[in-house]
């Protein structure tokens, strides 16, 4: 077999049973939300405002997973992402320890959900005390709803720095909150906005699930339909690098298979001629890139301690973020196809940088450390 028959069966593999434990690694290791909070404070609706399923409640799509945990993956079919609730806090004999020591090794970070006008939180402020002792959890966020249930604006902040003084006594720490209302009709008071901010720092992907942004063209809203696959891929990439070794070989297998399949979208085939141009649309250095990304992140992870902590996390970054971004340029190159249109390099290539930026790990910073989206005095 010559080159452009291995790179064409790259593009078009048959049905390979050795990726099956990589899709089942990334069920397992999905980015996970815990919400955190009594019964009542929010948490479903928080999980609406998030992805814009409105029939979502205890009884549609939650999961048990502990005695009394339950879990919701979005999407239901190819899950991107989950949600944890630790429900029965406040219920009378209930001791969560155990719940939470489950929820604890599953977690990428922790959505502490109080309500504005309610100052007994002591349910809460126990499970965090076990939280803080065991160490595992270091991604925070505190989410203060129902703000506008607090009508004056003076007993209304004074009422959120109770509760996030609480909570931060407990932590022993300053943590970064957001102040929300989603049952506020007027979007520049509910703080969702700024929820969905905070949220992305901890978890980049939750920038894709935005559908506010406007598709200025037929190609965007096409690739509105497939960014969930494309992002699936991208879980499934960054899974496979959770394994020292694994993603070198694993890795351009599932990003070949997602080529094949965003071409069946299409109704077209990947064969030489498209996949030389496909190429070098992106530009020479492409290739050098991806293959130095993909050596570097995988010897990372072979590095004794480094490898195991740092060198994991960022190989799976990586894997991610590039994943999606051949993904999306590869959406773009193969709807011009579908029209005879000749796709323009530099605009490929500026899509494929700006697809990759998105996604790449960021510091986190407090830049919501004071719920700055809190009705002001001058609003009712």
């Amino acid at each position: 077999m010559n080159w452009s028959e291995r790179v064409s069966a790259w593009a078009n593999p048959s049905k390979n049973p050795e990726l099956a434990h990589v899709f089942a690694q990334q069920a397992q290791y999905l980015p996970t939300l815990w919400l955190l909070g009594k019964t009542g404070a929010g948490k479903s609706s928080l999980i609406q405002a998030l992805t814009g399923d409105s029939k979502i409640d205890i009884g549609n799509g939650f999961q048990p997973c502990t005695k009394t945990a339950k879990v919701y993956d979005y999407p239901q079919d190819k899950a991107l992402l989950r949600f944890l609730d630790t429900r029965g806090l406040s219920e009378a004999d209930y001791d969560a320890r155990d719940d939470i020591a489950a929820c604890e090794d599953r977690s990428h970070a922790l959505l502490i959900v109080m309500k504005a006008d309610d100052p007994e939180q002591s349910d809460v402020l126990k499970a965090l005390k076990q939280i803080r002792a065991s160490g595992r959890i270091n991604n925070y966020l505190v989410v203060h709803t129902g703000i506008l249930q607090v009508p004056d604006p003076i007993q209304r902040q004074q009422a959120l720095a109770h509760n996030q003084a609480q909570v931060e006594a407990v932590l022993a720490k300053s943590l970064p909150q957001v102040a929300v209302d989603f049952m506020a009709d007027d979007p520049t008071i509910s703080g969702v906005a700024a929820l969905k901010q905070a949220l992305m720092a901890l978890l980049p992907i939750l920038a894709q699930f935005s559908e506010s942004l406007l598709q200025a063209n037929q190609e965007e809203k096409n690739f509105e339909h497939l960014k969930k696959e494309v992002l699936w891929y991208a879980g499934a990439a960054a899974a496979s690098d959770m394994l020292p070794a694994v993603g070198l070989v694993a890795v351009p297998s599932i990003q070949g298979k997602m080529l094949h399949s965003l071409a069946n979208q299409y109704a077209v085939a990947w064969d030489k001629q498209r996949l030389t141009e496909f190429a070098a649309a992106l530009g020479a250095s492409f290739g050098v890139q991806y293959l130095t990304r993909l050596g570097l992140r995988q010897l990372a992870k072979l590095i004794p301690v480094y490898g195991q902590t740092i060198g994991t996390a960022t190989a799976a970054s990586l894997s991610f973020a590039t994943t999606y971004a051949l993904g999306r340029a590869a959406s773009k190159y193969l709807y011009h196809q579908t029209q005879g249109e000749t796709v323009d390099a530099s605009e490929l290539q500026s899509l494929y940088e700006q697809a990759l930026s998105a996604l790449l790990p960021k510091p986190t910073n407090h830049a919501h450390d004071t719920p700055q989206d809190a009705p002001n005095s001058d609003q009712p």
